[in-house]
């Protein structure tokens, strides 16, 4: 009985440390990602890591420009290749990992897919200094609800299905926020501004509705509260 009260509890207190993230002033953001997250076919200042910078200044956030290690057509085993390279210095208050499309797309299997985001993950969460409620990730948008996509609507849904099953999966056994922001995606033919002009990619008024998502579950602390 003791020991079931404990599972319970530490399940309760994961389930909780997913709930909110924590965005203190002066923030430092680190982006992880690929296409989606370096905004592919939009301008810099539309890049849903910008935006999400231009919120929180708008909401007494101070916030330095967000660093971004992400390419268009990156897999999880690039990406870690890019972060190792990178060499970074220091810690980041903030940071978000959005990958997994491209793995799907080169016909790469869920299984590696799994190890390899497990693995990003953790390193997202020691370049948050460990700090848990200070790392999210976002769900692989669903590219089957595009001009470029819509042939294979069903077969690309299904796949993408099958990756966020997984990365949402580790991402709640790691106790990290996850945001899913598939079904915006999949709104993309019903409204079609909300793809960019290249037919595939997000549009900034996408990245905009992420955005919103975000900061919808995020707690603000301002500098004074830091403070106290």
């Amino acid at each position: 009985m003791t020991r079931l009260l404990v599972i319970i509890l530490l399940l309760l207190s994961t389930h909780a440390m997913a709930q909110k993230i924590i965005i203190e002033d002066k923030v430092r953001f680190l982006a992880l990602g690929d296409s989606y997250t370096i905004g592919e076919s939009v301008t810099a200042d539309s890049r849903w890591p910008v935006l999400l910078v231009d919120s929180l200044h708008h909401r007494g956030i101070n916030s330095s420009e967000p660093a971004i290690i992400a390419t268009t057509g990156w897999r999880t085993d690039e990406l870690k290749r890019a972060i190792d390279k990178a060499k970074i210095k220091g810690t980041f208050s903030l940071v978000s990992l959005l990958i997994g499309v491209n793995n799907y797309f080169q016909g790469k299997s869920v299984e590696a897919y799994a190890s390899e985001f497990e693995g990003l993950l953790k390193t997202a969460i020691k370049l948050a200094d460990g700090k848990k409620d200070h790392v999210f990730v976002l769900s692989i948008p669903d590219y089957g609800y595009t001009p470029f996509g819509q042939e294979k609507r069903e077969q690309i849904s299904q796949g993408v299905d099958a990756f966020n099953t997984v990365n949402r999966e580790i991402t709640k056994k790691l106790g990290v926020r996850y945001f899913d922001i598939t079904g915006i995606s999949r709104k993309g033919l019903a409204e079609p501004d909300l793809v960019a002009s290249d037919g595939l990619h997000p549009s900034g008024r996408m990245y905009a509705q992420w955005v919103e998502v975000i900061l919808k579950d995020a707690t603000l602390v301002p500098e004074e509260e830091e403070e106290k």
